[in-house]
């Protein structure tokens, strides 16, 4: 059981702490990650690849075999050192052939374990179906399987691995440069951050037109000012320098299942008075054996003995006055001893009652 609420020192220093770079708020429209994905044979498996069953992988072998000069048919071949697997890579913007990247590989197949093998060549394909990349290599799982049958213990997750800068970028990434015009697009779309940064943008280059302008919540259009024209890059490290006061809206994450809370600095409560009790109620069942007596001809029996105890606590009682803050909250919750499982149900009523100032979002 967790709980995570802002502390007083993080309240006091709210208004430092807001303050973030342009770059850690925004995306550059056409600068971009793009996803790779390729389909390949990991092989030098110490027999834990696929089984027989495994059809296309009998298949992939033997064609990448025929394209060697090996006639073989698929049905007189055993692929149990040999896994297939799916490949993945993250290709970043503006990538230049030549340059290295990591790959993972995760079998397709029934393969328990790829620990110790090594991926064939891989082409990794684009969405537009383009080579971007060539993976070749062995694949570090990071885990492993022990033991046989009934008896097996496992770490981590040993049919999933991978390999750092285990490809090769063939062909440049599709990145626009940004050229007399660059559009802002905010990670966390919000009307009041969008206006400070074109504020921000503005007060910089204040030498100029009015450079930027917001298109809306999510969106920032800046223009390249003319003393820049022939030195975007230079601009661009400028913008993406600049400090804004991001604002979000107020909101309070909870996730059951872990009993984790966690309040955002802006949550407000209304004037509301809180009573919460605790009611448990244990049942215990213990199995007492009757046992006969040598000359009666009875039978032994198991006969349970039930027992129930209930036990209500006093209701514990919390009044927060007209604009208390998370803060205030969190102390007096804390107070009466409450639990994060307590803590959720409270915010909840709160919720209900209109109390509570911010988005409830449960995970």
């Amino acid at each position: 059981m967790r709980w995570i609420a802002c502390s007083v020192a993080s309240l006091l220093l709210a208004d430092g702490l807001s303050a973030a770079r342009l770059k850690d708020l925004v995306d550059i429209e056409g600068v971009r990650d793009n996803q790779l994905i390729g389909y390949g044979l990991v092989v030098g498996l110490a027999g834990t690849g696929d089984k027989q069953q495994t059809i296309f992988t009998n298949q992939s072998l033997t064609n990448m075999l025929e394209r060697m000069g090996v006639i073989v048919s698929p049905t007189l071949i055993q692929v149990k050192n040999t896994a297939a697997v799916m490949v993945t890579a993250t290709l970043p913007a503006f990538a230049q052939p030549g340059l290295h990247i990591d790959f993972t590989a995760a079998s397709t197949g029934d393969a328990t374990n790829l620990r110790g093998g090594i991926l064939l060549l891989t082409s990794l394909r684009g969405a537009d179906g383009q080579v971007y990349a060539v993976a070749q290599g062995p694949v570090v799982t990071g885990g492993f399987v022990a033991g046989r049958g009934g008896a097996q213990a496992t770490v981590n997750h040993p049919t999933v691995g991978r390999s750092p800068n285990g490809a090769t970028v063939e062909r440049p990434a599709p990145s626009v440069s940004p050229k007399g015009t660059v559009r802002l697009q905010l990670r966390q779309s919000d009307f009041t951050t969008s206006a400070r940064i074109v504020d921000a943008v503005n007060h910089k280059f204040s030498n100029a037109t009015p450079a930027a302008r917001a298109d809306n919540a999510g969106l920032v259009t800046v223009s390249v000012p003319a003393e820049f024209a022939s030195r975007t890059m230079e601009f661009m490290a400028q913008l993406e320098s600049l400090t804004v006061d991001a604002d979000s809206a107020a909101r309070v994450v909870v996730n059951e299942r872990t009993g984790t809370i966690v309040l955002g600095k802006e949550v407000r409560v209304s004037p509301v008075a809180i009573l919460h009790g605790n009611l448990t109620v244990e049942i215990q069942t213990t199995e007492m054996v009757s046992q006969p007596n040598p000359l009666a001809g009875g039978t032994t029996e198991v006969v349970p003995q039930t027992t129930v105890s209930a036990k209500e606590e006093k209701a514990r009682t919390v009044v927060l006055k007209q604009g208390a803050t998370v803060e205030e909250l969190v102390r007096a919750l804390s107070a009466i001893g409450s639990t994060p499982r307590d803590i959720i149900a409270i915010l909840q009523s709160l919720r209900g009652a209109g109390a509570l100032e911010a988005e409830l979002e449960v995970m």
